[in-house]
Formats: structure tokens, sequence, C-alpha cells
């Protein structure tokens, strides 16, 4: 056993009479804390053809455990589990509107879309993996069911389950090349540092997956959970655009939701993406925001609202499609990356250009055209070279004002604050300054498009700091003040795309 990596018992034993998914596999671990009190956990087995079952645990104390098996099989043994290779930092979770790692690690997601990876033909998979190798993203989001859609048509190999003599989907009988194939490539993707956060449903669907019954959904599931919830770099997501899917109300959600955080053993990040509405991100069991507008401007709104990480996991995508989704600029969609991530929040990127192929990346992979992926990598360092993550910087824009205009300008917000939300949500854009903080240790605000001559900040009295001005497109930086606090005037260019970041000396 190594701490924070996947381990494994096989065992070799008759096929199951029934089910394929429902098999009677149990495994309890038993080990000792840090502070030496003893631990148990129970884990299901799955089957996986000709015979073979297999134990997935995934190990974060170093020691002494000792397993016994259950079930159609009976067995009993033990193991040491060293401690992590350099590297290994173990499932990522939620912490307050921060994601580390469980040895503390932090962790920032820089992500991106492939929907429809696993479902292409092997050389592509091997370019779009040998693309990521040097692309600036560590996480990944991907679909477990094939995608039917504008630039989708090809016909997948392999599929989650077998079909029964009547040519339906028999969720009893997985498909076991498919798993095979889809962990080929979630393994792939841990061994260059990327997260999996795999999508289990969504609406792009001419196959029948999107109609599965309850029953189907819950057997498959269960198999998916079982077969790959021990895999530390994975994180699930339940739906893509869940509220597009017709026929699942939100008692169904919520039933899929309190199926998968009660049969995860190692408790994976788990939220829900929306195409027209938000899920319940108040939900105890929802880890995380993952969400789908173009209001990065709201970023810090929506953090003190639901007090938890907030993904723009679609916030469109940059290309030169037809649709409205599928052609911004590369400009735009790095703005929306320093737009949010400034105020504290994470964006997903995606990439859309027409190919005779049909080969677009954010679905199928393989090379990435576009101009931002180099800009967002860019933004990534400056990231995290800060001593911790951002929060957002609230600033009194009144407080160097003459009384008449404080006066004036309070009664604006009030006004303001009493339109309708929609009209509210009109005003960000033009009106929220995008500003975040570290402690007192760095202080940045992102100009967006706005063209400034000039800048004011208010820093700390107590303390020293060197300003730089920050080109987000040109990807230059350059010291302008040192030694500076209190009261400043920063000069700028005058031009969009200008970030502005305080360092203390």
């Amino acid at each position: 056993m190594e701490q924070y990596s996947l381990f494994e018992l096989r065992f070799q034993g008759d096929a199951p009479s029934g089910s394929e998914v429902s098999v009677d596999l149990q495994a309890t671990f038993t080990w000792c804390d840090e502070s030496g009190n003893t631990v148990e956990k129970d884990v299901k087995g799955f089957y996986t053809g000709g015979g073979a079952y297999i134990v997935r645990f995934l190990p974060e104390t170093p020691g002494e455990y000792s397993w016994k098996v259950r079930g159609c099989i009976d067995a009993a043994g033990g193991a040491v589990c060293k401690a992590a290779e350099p590297g290994k930092h173990g499932v990522i979770r939620a912490v307050g509107t921060r994601f580390v790692h469980a040895d503390g690690t932090a962790f920032l997601p820089v992500g991106t879309t492939i929907y429809a990876l696993a479902h292409q033909e092997q050389g592509l998979i091997d370019r779009t993996l040998e693309t990521l190798k040097n692309a600036p993203f560590n996480k990944v989001r991907l679909c477990v069911f094939p995608k039917h859609f504008y630039y989708n048509h090809n016909e997948p190999e392999l599929f989650a389950f077998e079909m029964d003599t009547s040519g339906n989907w028999d969720a009893n009988r997985p498909c076991f090349a498919f798993w095979n194939h889809l962990e080929s490539i979630l393994f792939s993707l841990a061994d260059r540092g990327i997260q999996s956060d795999l999508i289990l449903f969504h609406p792009y669907d001419r196959w029948g997956f999107s109609s599965l019954t309850a029953d189907q959904n819950r057997l498959y599931l269960d198999y998916l959970l079982r077969r790959l919830s021990a895999i530390p770099e994975i994180w699930w997501s339940m739906a893509n655009e869940f509220d597009a899917i017709s026929g699942k109300s939100m008692n169904d959600w919520y039933e899929i939701e309190t199926f998968i955080a009660g049969n995860d053993p190692f408790h994976h990040l788990l939220s829900n993406h929306n195409c027209f509405s938000f899920y319940d991100f108040t939900r105890p069991a929802i880890t995380h925001c993952s969400v789908q507008t173009t209001q990065v401007e709201s970023a810090a709104k929506w953090l003190r609202q639901y007090q938890k990480p907030l993904i723009y996991d679609e916030c469109c995508y940059e290309g030169d499609l037809p649709m409205s989704w599928g052609n911004i600029s590369a400009f735009e969609m790095v703005n929306r990356f320093w737009i949010a991530c400034v105020s504290g929040a994470y964006v997903t990127h995606g990439e859309v250009f027409l190919a005779d192929d049909e080969i677009l990346w954010w679905s199928k992979g393989g090379d990435l055209k576009g101009d931002s992926p180099k800009r967002i990598s860019f933004l990534k360092k400056i990231l995290e070279a800060f001593p911790a993550s951002l929060e957002p910087w609230e600033v009194n824009n009144f407080q160097d004002l003459d009384p008449e205009f404080v006066e004036m300008m309070t009664s604006f917000s009030t006004l303001a604050s009493k339109m309708p939300e929609s009209q509210q949500e009109s005003h960000l854009v033009k009106d929220t300054e995008f500003r975040g903080h570290c402690g007192e240790s760095v202080y940045i605000q992102y100009l967006a498009r706005h063209c400034n001559s000039v800048l004011t900040w208010r820093l700390p009295e107590d303390k020293k700091y060197q300003i730089d001005l920050i080109d987000v497109w040109e990807m230059t930086r350059e010291t302008v003040l040192r030694n500076v606090k209190g009261k400043i005037h920063i000069h700028l260019p005058g031009k969009e795309g200008i970030a502005v970041v305080a360092t203390l000396e």
C-alpha cells in the first residue's frame, strides 16, 4: 500500500448467477489513526468479468492495515502502507470557498472540457493526452455516456452496459471492456496531474441513457462507485445541464445526489451543473458550485451567498461557431478567467473551432488551436505564486469623495438595490470592480475592459508594497512603484486587460 494511492485486491471465483452489479462482495479495512484510535472502513467490491472480482481501497494514513473480505469471496490479510511519494496529495475536498488535498496542499483548479473523450478512437485519445502534457489544465470535464450533438455524430465502439435480447440496455450487465477503457483514460489523466471531473448524466443522447429508469440509474451508479471511488483524482459531476434532461424531477436529482454521497466511501467532490437555473448548492452533500453562466461579474456575490468554492464550468467557448455559446474571442475567454479568479472563483476553459473532420476540442479533444490557453497558463502561474488563495477584496469607494458626492452615490446604491435582480445583474457588467487579496500580503485588481489612465488605491499605512502592472494579453509584468503605502495613485496605459498587483515588500 501507498498513502493516497489506489490499493487493489483481486480474486478469482464463480461468475455471478444474477446481477453482475449487485454482487455480494464487501471488505472491511482496519488501521490506527494518528492518535492511535482504531478505524474501520467498509467498501464494496465489483465483478469485472471472467470470474474476476476486485476490491479497491484508498488509504490516507500510513501504517499497518488488516483487511477482511466476505460474501462471494472469503479472504483476509494485511499490508503496510508507506508514506506518500512526492507529488501525491490525496483526494481534493472543499474547505470554505477553497479546494484542498487530503494532506492540506491547496489545489487551484484550471480546467478544460472534453465531453466525449472516452468515446473517440484510441489514436485521437492519445493525441489529446499528448496535447494536455503541455497545456495549463489540471482538471478535465468528461462524460461516462456518449454525446449526440452538433459536431458529434460518430458511433462509439463501446457503451457502459450490454444489451439484452430485446435490444434494451441491461444495467445489470456492465460492458467490462468499456469500463476498462474509461479507467485507462482516468489513469492516464491522473499520471499527468489532471483531475477527472466525471459527468454522470447529460441530455445529448440518441441511445437512451438519459431516459433510464430510476432502478437502472441506481445500478449504473452502484457499479460506477464500487469501481471508481478509490481513484483519488476524481470528482463527481451529477450532470452536464441537469435541468435540460427531460423526465427527471428535482426529487429524482436529490435521490441521485443522496445515493452518490451515501455510497462513496472516500467522499469525493460532488456538484451538479446547470443549463438554465442553478442547482441547490446549499444542500449539505454538495461540495461546490458548478455553474453555467456568463455572469462572471457575480463571483464575489455567489461566494458570499453559498460559502462554497465556485467554478464557472461553462462561460462560453473560444471559437468560431455560428452558435452564440461557441464564438467568443480568445481575449474574452481570458478576460472572464481574470474577472472570476481575481474575485476568488475558478473558471473552466473550452474551445470550439469549426473543422471539416468535426474534431472540436470541447467534445473530442485533439489539438488546441486557440490563443487563450497560453494566457490562462500565465494567469495560473501568477495565482500559484501568491502565498494563499485570493478572497474578495471589499473596498469603500466613497471614502475619498466630498460629502455631497458621498450622499449622492449612497442614494444611487440604495436605488440600485431595490431594482429587480435581473436589472441589478446588468449593472454589474459596468459597475463592479474585480478585486482580491491574500490577507495583507497581496492586493490585486483587474480592470477588465475598462481603460483607466490612473487608479487610486488605499493600502495599509503600516506596511510597504511593490506595485506591478500586468498586461493579461501580452503576458507582461512591470514594476512601476516600490516602497509605497497608504493612499497611492497608479498610472495605467489606458487599455483593456490590465491588472494591478501589490505585493508586500
